[in-house]
């Protein structure tokens, strides 16, 4: 039936084959070998902001399989080559400034999930999972490998992926594809399908199909060892160590589609630093995960429609994470993949015993049935709590329908979910519930929800900043498209929102609005923001260790101007100011930044700082946060970066420095320096004093048979 099925879906849909070759590629990204040649040729159709338009950046997109590999070859042609723009050659960078081309791909012909591989024009990578076609997270690392070559007119790049990197139906003979190339310094897109501007680059519904050859994943096993030395000094406690760790993951797939991961003495020495964040509200912030072992199929753990911040029934750093100290991960078990219209996702990790936390057990698991070619049900379910000894429970139902063919060719989406918990001790309205419609398109974007979560709601393993809330949203955007000017487009957006409790008393509201925000056909973005906000305070609340917001209702008024120059520039600057009153008295917050890339993108300088002044009847405040970067590339398989960071809240500074070499594609080298101060910490030496040193070495290798 799959067979049939690809076959019908093939007379609606553009299609590439690739072409077969039995000899090595040399990747260095010149395309000189005869195969590129014999190779059928696609060209790519400008998709924004002039669908449809000629363009002088012709690309054409090639393809290659061997056994085990497919290769992706573009030619980008370029009328200018010397303005040709590099900004990073770090993997999982932002390359919205650069010159790029990206491949996304739908190996399990559901049209919903699927991979996504992107490199720039200074064969920096980025590669990530698809949830759904509004989101591409770059946090997930395949092992694929990738080169570039500049021409005398424009460059040309090479993508080697294995395919045992992926999991897909090895029924299916054709797989979801499409092909894209981005030129900053126009911001035009063009692509080989999907060529409207309300067609997003990861809605395979909209992709082209590549037919693939009966590829073999040999035994379906994974290893990755991992060895890292660690030297410790605790200046506090005047505590110093040295110590070997060695860890494992063994994975199997029984399918092609379906397998386990096992992880035995894991540890994250290498995992970069979280990028600090002033908070001056009375709710927990949110931090995204970085660790690889979460982020292998992070993406089938995907839950509801528009949920956004509200409320992430499984948020993976709640395990081995406790405020921001490390718990050890003794072992966990991980099964990711599908089984026809079945997607299966679960996770068992036992944590050690560390901070006066006794060792825990954990589990996660995410069941989904495609119940028709739009309609996607699933069911997401928690046990265990991570920080304290009560057992917790929590279970989810949701539903997904989605389509872009509204109307013709535009896209939408409704959702509802429901969700319960049980805690030991913990009594009230234990129920969640929501549904949202969300009309995401070029000219209008239009989206609204409910959401009702109660006060005894207890994800232990997610993350719900609001309980014992009801919260109603709405978003709209209007958002023309001007020829012939400087103005590429404008955005009017109108998002009021309002939080009450159960019984539906008020306790938040707010209503943004953007009368004016234009982005230039160079990328220049300049945007001011009214925003009228009320906010209920129940209990009193430390704004700062200083300053404390009493009982009582506020209502306050917030005005914010912004301008950001063009990316796509090796100095690119920008400036945010928040300002009006606030809490009875006035705020104003002041974010810059400055970025420098020396051209080619081997040298980059980054620094951005944050002020908020407060003035209120309850204190006056001043908190700031300042950040610098340095990352320096030998190549994109050798870099070396040093972040610092420091912020008044803390008192403290903390620097990162970090080398990873790629040795191959399923090797890496990890060299990790974190040193932090603080201010105070001694009464007698009112200076910055040492607070804790580490220096660990790292070693990763993986091997797939």
């Amino acid at each position: 039936m799959a067979l049939i099925a690809s076959i019908c879906v093939a007379e609606s849909k553009p299609a590439i084959r690739p072409w077969r070759v039995d000899t090595p590629i040399r990747l260095d990204g010149r395309l000189d070998e005869p195969a590129w040649a014999s190779a059928e040729a696609v060209r790519l159709t400008q998709q924004a902001p002039r669908p449809g338009a000629p363009s002088p950046y012709e690309t054409t997109l090639r393809v290659l399989a061997d056994h085990a590999h497919l290769y992706f070859g573009f030619t980008c042609k370029d009328p200018n080559p010397r303005q040709i723009a590099v900004h990073t050659m770090q993997r999982d960078a932002s390359q919205s400034g650069d010159d790029a081309v990206a491949i996304v791909l739908d190996t399990f012909g559901d049209q919903r999930s699927g991979y996504y591989f992107q490199i720039n024009a200074g064969a920096a990578r980025a590669d990530g999972l698809i949830a759904r076609p509004d989101d591409i997270p770059l946090d997930w690392d395949g092992v694929w490998d990738a080169s570039v070559a500049r021409t005398p007119e424009g460059w040309t790049a090479e993508i080697a992926i294995p395919v045992n990197t992926l999991r897909f139906n090895p029924a299916l003979t054709a797989w979801g594809l499409n092909a894209q190339r981005y030129v900053p310094r126009e911001r035009q897109r063009l692509r080989w399908t999907g060529t409207t501007l309300d067609a997003m680059f990861a809605d395979f519904r909209r992709a082209g199909l590549l037919e693939v050859p009966r590829f073999h994943q040999g035994l379906g096993l994974m290893i990755n060892v991992n060895t890292l030395a660690r030297r410790t000094n605790d200046f506090t406690r005047g505590d110093r160590a040295v110590a070997g760790r060695a860890g494992i993951d063994i994975g199997y797939n029984a399918t092609p589609q379906l397998g386990g991961i096992v992880t035995v003495n894991t540890d994250f020495a290498e995992t970069e630093v979280d990028t600090r964040q002033i908070n001056l509200t009375r709710f927990p912030l949110f931090f995204p995960e970085k660790r690889s072992f979460f982020l292998e199929g992070s993406n089938q753990f995907d839950f509801g429609l528009n949920l956004s911040g509200d409320l992430l029934p499984f948020y993976s750093r709640t395990i081995g994470l406790v405020e921001g100290n490390v718990i050890p991960l003794n072992a966990g078990l991980k099964v990711l993949g599908r089984s026809g219209k079945w997607g299966i996702a679960t996770l068992d990790v036992e944590t050690g015993s560390a901070l006066g936390i006794s060792r825990r057990n954990l589990f996660a698991g995410r069941f989904t049935y495609d119940a028709t070619d739009h309609l996607r049900v699933g069911t997401l379910l928690t046990g265990g709590d991570p920080e304290f000894a009560s057992h917790n429970r929590f279970g989810g139902l949701d539903a997904t329908w989605r389509t872009s063919t509204l109307f013709g060719d535009k896209n939408f989406a409704a959702g509802a979910w429901l969700a319960t918990s049980h805690t030991v001790g913990l009594h009230g309205q234990n129920t969640g519930w929501g549904a949202s419609i969300d009309y995401p398109n070029d000219l209008w974007d239009v989206n609204a929800s409910i959401k009702n979560f109660g006060d005894a709601l207890e994800p232990a393993l997610g993350f719900l900043p609001r309980p014992g809330t009801r919260k109603y949203s709405l978003g709209a955007a209007y958002q023309p498209r001007l020829q012939h000017s400087w103005i590429q487009q404008f955005f009017f957006e109108f998002e009021p929102y309002m939080l009450t409790d159960l019984h539906g008393r008020p306790l938040t509201w707010r209503v943004f609005t953007a009368p004016f925000n234009v982005e230039s056909n160079s990328g220049v973005h300049l945007e001011a923001n009214y925003a009228p906000q009320f906010e209920r305070i129940t209990t009193p609340f430390a704004i700062t260790d200083r300053v404390t917001i009493p009982v009582g209702a506020y209502r306050f008024d917030r005005f914010r101007v912004e301008g950001q120059s063009s990316p796509a520039r090796p100095i690119r600057l920008g400036t945010t100011v928040w300002f009006g009153t606030f809490f009875r008295g006035r705020l104003t917050q002041v974010s810059n930044f400055v970025t420098w890339t020396k051209p080619g993108g081997h040298l980059q300088l980054e620094l951005d700082a944050e002020n908020d002044f407060g003035h209120l009847p309850f204190g006056d405040f001043i908190q700031r946060l300042m950040r610098t970067k340095v990352v320096y590339a030998f190549s994109p398989n050798l870099i070396v970066s040093s972040y610092t960071q420091y912020d008044t809240e803390s008192h403290q500074v903390g620097i990162n420095n970090r080398l990873r070499w790629t040795i191959r594609p399923e090797t890496d080298l990890f060299v990790v320096w974190n040193r932090g101060w603080q201010h105070g910490l001694l009464d007698a030496e009112p200076e910055f004093a040492p607070l804790r040193d580490q220096f660990v070495v790292k070693l990763r290798w993986i091997s797939r048979r």
